[in-house]
């Protein structure tokens, strides 16, 4: 069986593929990949190995399936940070805990939930 390196990026369609790709700069870090390419479309951010491919809504690319949610990854410390600043920013969050992993859960801008979870939980 052949190997994966993980998730390379996902694919959202967006209202404002400006003010989304700002959003998840301003509140999660990411950073704009792959500028020049593509006419503009998609615009792709990311960080670390994690990437998003945001795509206007009703663009050819989006009339697949629904999205449930996504689910990034973070350590004990940077998974209470994430915690600490949202607070701070008054982003509305919701925690669980999974038994083996603890999760908070929000929405960007176009209601798409997000999950930062975390298997550091001693």
């Amino acid at each position: 069986m052949f190997q994966l390196d993980g998730l390379d990026h996902i694919a959202l369609a967006v209202t404002d593929t400006e003010s989304t790709a700002k959003w998840y700069i301003d509140v999660l870090g990411f950073e704009r990949r792959h500028e020049g390419m593509w006419n503009g479309v998609p615009v792709f951010i990311g960080k670390g190995a994690t990437s998003i491919a945001l795509f206007p809504k009703g663009s050819g690319d989006t009339k697949r399936g629904r999205l449930l949610h996504f689910a990034l990854r973070a350590d004990r410390q940077n998974f209470q940070k994430a915690q600490a600043e949202f607070r701070a920013q008054k982003i509305a969050f919701e925690f669980q805990d999974h038994e083996i992993s603890h999760s908070i859960y929000f929405q960007d801008p176009n209601g798409y939930e997000i999950e930062i979870t975390t298997y550091d939980v001693s």
